[in-house]
């Protein structure tokens, strides 16, 4: 299962974020290295996400050689940096955490902007909200969050593109759906189906989400963000709430898969490349950085993990199923229904943290 439950997770992983400062700032008041650097390159990413072969390739052409340790989750990722950085060169953050990071000072400056492959990228990821003007990262992987369904198992054999099929289902599809046991992604699509705002700070707009929630749960078989892809190819349920890449591979399964994108809409995320303060080898991370910009590297990743990436030209490289699949490359008919995750207020945050706990008690 291939990097299935790394989606960002817009509560306690934000809060973390501002709980390392103090660590970060420790570690950028350390002296500067005198000697060159050394030919290492020290990465942490989500697990398995990061494609062994093209490791291999990068070190073949720079002659700098990789270590690679994962985590599970954005939350894994700060509490490391909090006990000491553990001398890493990149880390790889999803925007909402990406964003939380440079406010608190955790990242050093890459002007990925001045890069020579920076030109490659598209919008707009070229200007997150993140990191408007990439000075400390670039884009890695980029997907969606929808949901899929067996043709084969639903009434007629299709669904409405709409989270009502989700969070309303017919009579014959109750019992038979799972949702990711996710709270930004939940609230998100909660919020995003009555047309609220994602990041409301108002109590009234919370109370209205946590009761669609509530009136949806008993219709579900279960909350999980793990195993999707097998639950849905194994025909454990007929529609799960999913990202686009697990839905990508659960169709390489099971042929009968669809993704929708919901007209609604939906989130859009993006993981990314960062330089934690304190790496030994900025100078690496940053030439990493710039070749993974380059539309071949970035393919090969898209190939391997079955999310879609920012770099315009890369398409040319991807595999014919990954590139043909309009769940990883969004027709141009339905880009309109993507909605960038946002960077919310604490006040926010509050909030679904309330419509969670209450919903999951």
């Amino acid at each position: 299962m291939q990097a299935e439950n790394h989606r960002p997770r817009s509560g306690s992983s934000i809060r973390r974020a501002c709980l390392v400062v103090s660590a970060a700032l420790a570690l950028a008041a350390m002296p500067s290295v005198a000697m060159a650097q050394s030919k290492q390159l020290l990465i942490y990413s989500w697990s398995n996400y990061v494609p062994p072969a093209l490791i291999k390739r990068f070190e073949a052409e720079t002659g700098v050689k990789v270590s690679l340790d994962s985590y599970d989750s954005n939350d894994a990722m700060l509490a490391k940096l909090q006990a000491g950085g553990g001398g890493y060169d990149i880390v790889v953050p999803s925007n909402t955490v990406l964003a939380a990071m440079i406010r608190s000072g955790l990242l050093l400056k890459v002007d990925a902007s001045k890069m020579s492959n920076f030109k490659n990228l598209s919008a707009p990821h070229d200007k997150p909200d993140a990191d408007k003007n990439r000075d400390y990262s670039v884009p890695y992987l980029i997907g969606t969050s929808g949901f899929t369904y067996d043709s084969a198992k639903v009434p007629g054999g299709k669904l409405e593109e709409s989270w009502k099929e989700f969070f309303e289902p017919r009579p014959e599809m109750v019992g038979k759906m799972a949702a990711l046991n996710d709270q930004g992604e939940m609230f998100s699509a909660a919020a995003i189906y009555p047309n609220l705002d994602t990041c409301t700070e108002n109590a009234a707009d919370a109370q209205k989400i946590l009761e669609l929630l509530e009136r949806q749960k008993p219709k579900l078989k279960i909350y999980s963000s793990s195993g999707t892809i097998d639950r849905v190819a194994a025909g454990e349920v007929a529609l799960h709430h999913q990202w686009n890449g697990a839905s990508h591979r659960a169709k390489t399964k099971l042929p009968t898969v669809v993704y929708v994108y919901p007209v609604e809409g939906l989130n859009l995320w993006g993981d990314n490349f960062a330089v934690p303060k304190g790496s030994p080898n900025p100078e690496n991370a940053k030439l990493f950085m710039n070749w993974m910009m380059d539309p071949k590297n970035a393919a090969e990743a898209s190939n391997f993990s079955g999310y879609n990436n920012a770099v315009k030209g890369s398409e040319a490289f991807m595999n014919a199923d990954l590139r043909n699949n309009p769940a990883i490359n969004t027709p141009e008919s339905l880009k309109s229904r993507l909605r960038p995750v946002k960077d919310c207020s604490v006040k926010n945050r509050e909030l679904r943290d309330g419509v969670w706990t209450r919903l999951r008690r």
